[in-house]
């Protein structure tokens, strides 16, 4: 799009900023917003207690095993195209969700809207950055995305907690009409309507088969895990052949003529470590949200509105320095300085964590975590997204936004049925040797917030080692591309 004014209010750029951010906040409050209406559902539609947890697996193995795929294909047939496509049918999968009538249909349903979830996130970050190519402005517009991405998650639980409440757990999808309804119209007339490549510069299917099978399989081996164990036949087996298929994928990828996933990507030191430090990140921080609810709930007492309250000043650290303070610090420390600030108050906070009491008073023993994960979120997520997109170029913009979202699932996924199961184990060992269950499932807590300080310090440190400023990582990438046109000359 032109830039038609210098004032931001005037840019039609911004607006569709806006409509991009919708459409990435309809996604993410689904994510949460699900959690807290899950014993409701399980009444009305009588699921079994193991059954009750693919409402959350069903939509995260389709979303996680298809954003890759879904990122590639906004760069082959455009990201607007991609971007309107999976939220048509991720709304009209929420009606259905919300019109289920028994436990099936809404599982079935949430598979689809996992779909139209992945296809609509994977290609956001891709469009940003193309139509924000200074810096400064888009420093400032993935400081809004950042805020809306990561504040999304603790809104879910106060809008989740009210919609169950004073309505019906039905309405957790419904919500989501309007809201798909608004989005697409407005971006029909915003977002401009890019070409693509073609398909043909990476309309490779077996590389797609792969890609997405080995996703797929991989994210059910690690949310199944907590039911059949990490040892079992189960996961094991699971877990070989989702490996083998992602090799496979790797194998074709350095054969194939037109490659889905060009490897070359991963030459791009940003690209390759802001993604390991993400996962590592999002890892621990997932982990806090998930089992902080549960000690809340289970041993503090909490109800579901007073739940999503106690995680409001998470937003508004987020809010603060993602839109007020992160593009401004971006600019002038560089992005890797403020990641590395960023990870030590995460870091911080988790391990705060680790002393949570039996009879904790959340004004003591929360808030000041809140508060540093708050701040400490505020500046990684931006700060990240600049690093992860620093190597992606007009091309391939889609693709690395997308494997920054897969990446996002991964670590979640992996970091909620990781730090889950160490949690559940020890509190289990504990009750069997006498303890209370209020002193044993704080103790497990406990434990697993403790290793989620031990992943986010490992990020600090990869990202300390590994990652460098945008200005170096364009410059190799510009000498690359230099040294590859005069070897095809010469050749």
């Amino acid at each position: 799009m032109t830039r038609t004014d210098s004032t931001t209010t005037r840019d039609p750029r911004w607006l569709a900023l806006v409509v991009m951010c919708a459409g990435m906040l309809m996604i993410i409050l689904d994510g949460t917003i699900v959690n807290v209406a899950l014993p409701s559902i399980q009444r009305d539609l009588g699921f079994s207690q193991a059954d009750l947890a693919w409402v959350v697996n069903a939509y995260l193995v389709a979303f996680g095993g298809l954003l890759l795929l879904a990122g590639r294909l906004g760069d082959l047939v455009g990201r607007t195209r991609v971007f309107l496509a999976g939220l048509t049918l991720f709304t009209v999968a929420s009606l259905v969700c919300g019109l289920s009538s028994s436990a099936e249909m809404l599982v079935a349903a949430r598979f689809v809207q996992g779909i139209g979830g992945a296809m609509t996130s994977a290609v956001i970050l891709g469009m940003i950055v193309t139509t924000f190519p200074q810096p400064r402005e888009q420093a400032k517009a993935i400081g809004i995305y950042s805020f809306v991405a990561s504040a999304g998650a603790s809104i879910g639980l106060l809008a989740g907690g009210v919609l169950t409440q004073l309505l019906s757990w039905h309405w957790i999808f419904f919500v989501n009409l309007p809201f798909g309804i608004a989005t697409g119209l407005l971006a029909l007339r915003l977002l401009e309507r890019e070409r693509g490549i073609g398909l043909a510069a990476g309309a490779d299917v077996p590389g797609a088969a792969l890609v997405t099978s080995g996703l797929m399989l991989g994210v059910y081996t690690i949310v199944a895990a907590a039911d059949h164990g990490w040892a079992s036949a189960h996961t094991l087996g699971f877990g070989a052949l989702a490996v083998a298929l992602l090799a496979g994928f790797i194998a074709r990828q350095a054969t194939a003529r037109t490659p889905l996933l060009p490897l070359a990507i991963f030459r791009s030191r940003n690209v390759t470590g802001a993604n390991l430090v993400q996962m590592l990140m999002i890892a621990g921080l997932f982990g806090m949200f998930f089992l902080g609810v549960l000690y809340m709930q289970r041993v503090l007492g909490f109800d579901a509105i007073e739940i999503g309250l106690a995680f409001l000043p998470v937003s508004l650290g987020i809010g603060v320095l993602s839109l007020g303070f992160s593009p401004r610090l971006n600019m002038r420390f560089g992005p890797r300085a403020v990641l590395l600030a960023g990870l030590a108050l995460v870091a911080a906070g988790l391990a705060l964590l680790t002393r949570v009491p039996v009879d904790g008073a959340y004004v003591v023993d929360l808030l000041p975590t809140m508060l540093l994960f708050g701040v400490g979120a505020g500046l990684a997520f931006p700060a990240l997204m600049t690093l992860a997109m620093s190597g992606a170029t007009a091309s391939n913009s889609g693709l690395a936004s997308g494997l920054v979202n897969t990446t996002q699932q991964v670590g979640a996924a992996l970091g909620l049925a990781v730090l889950a199961t160490l949690a559940t184990s020890r509190s289990d060992e504990l009750r069997a040797a006498g303890e209370s269950t209020a002193a044993a499932l704080t103790s497990g807590y406990q434990l697993a917030f403790g290793i989620g300080a031990g992943l986010v310090g490992v990020g600090l440190a990869l990202a300390a080692f590994v990652l460098r400023s945008p200005a170096a990582e364009q410059a190799e990438q510009a000498a690359r591309v230099q040294a590859e046109v005069a070897y095809s000359e010469a050749a």
